[in-house]
């Protein structure tokens, strides 16, 4: 199985901090309490707890969106990691004075605070991509009525007043609000059914049919916009 690049660079970091960290341990003569080993099992913890935060934060990034979603959880696992190591340490070098209770509390309020931290940005990583979703999916129906108005121009010979319609409506369209809704769903079926009708009509060559249909169009169009900027202003 082969590592990506920033898996291998995320091991490489957290090989060499739990290197750094066990030559201070047992390097510097701190003395060989009850509190150092509570520190250095939380330090531990935190050193070897980066790897699950970076996959959790960045296991599946598809693209630099998604990454960008991962950073807020990658760097509640970051400022964890440094705290504890700090905290760690501290509390090694002053281990002789102090009661075991007094760092056990702190390191667990500590962990339990990024724990927290990391469940509560990963729900809101999880809720703005769903919202992201969803509004690639709401503005999918306008954009394809953009583009159909654009090719009916775009190979229509329409002259006169019904070019000038139809790229009147054409311009309503690429300007409208491009998000749906349940409160615009029926209007948008509505300008399907017309989009057809309009488009038959000009194949068929009726161009008092097709101007009728471009005025209806833009009717519907126009009150559908005003739905819209209504449904925006009450919430």
């Amino acid at each position: 199985m082969t590592l990506s690049k920033n898996a291998a660079r995320m091991l490489v970091f957290t090989g060499i901090t739990l290197v750094v960290f066990n030559v201070i341990a047992f390097v510097v003569p701190f003395a060989k309490s009850a509190v150092f080993w509570v520190s250095y099992g939380f330090g531990m913890l935190a050193i070897i707890m980066q790897l699950g935060v970076m996959k959790l934060a960045f296991d599946g990034a598809k693209d630099a969106r998604s990454r960008f979603y991962g950073f807020p959880i990658a760097r509640i696992g970051v400022i964890y990691g440094i705290c504890q190591l700090l905290l760690s340490v501290a509390a090694m070098a002053i281990g002789q004075y102090i009661p075991a209770w007094i760092p056990v509390v702190v390191f667990i309020l500590l962990f339990a605070a990024a724990a927290f931290g990391l469940i509560g940005a990963d729900a809101v990583r999880d809720e703005v991509q769903r919202q992201d979703e969803n509004i690639v999916k709401d503005v999918r129906r306008m954009r394809d009525l953009q583009s159909r108005m654009n090719m009916l121009i775009s190979q229509s010979d329409a002259s006169g007043e019904l070019k000038a319609e139809l790229e009147k409506l054409a311009e309503s369209i690429k300007y409208s609000d491009p998000v749906s809704g349940s409160a615009t769903e029926q209007m948008e079926d509505e300008l399907n059914f017309n989009m057809e009708d309009l488009q038959k009509a000009i194949v068929d060559g009726d161009e008092n049919a097709a101007l009728a249909l471009c005025k209806k169009t833009g009717g519907i169009l126009a009150e559908r916009n005003r739905l819209c900027k209504l449904n925006k202003n009450v919430k």
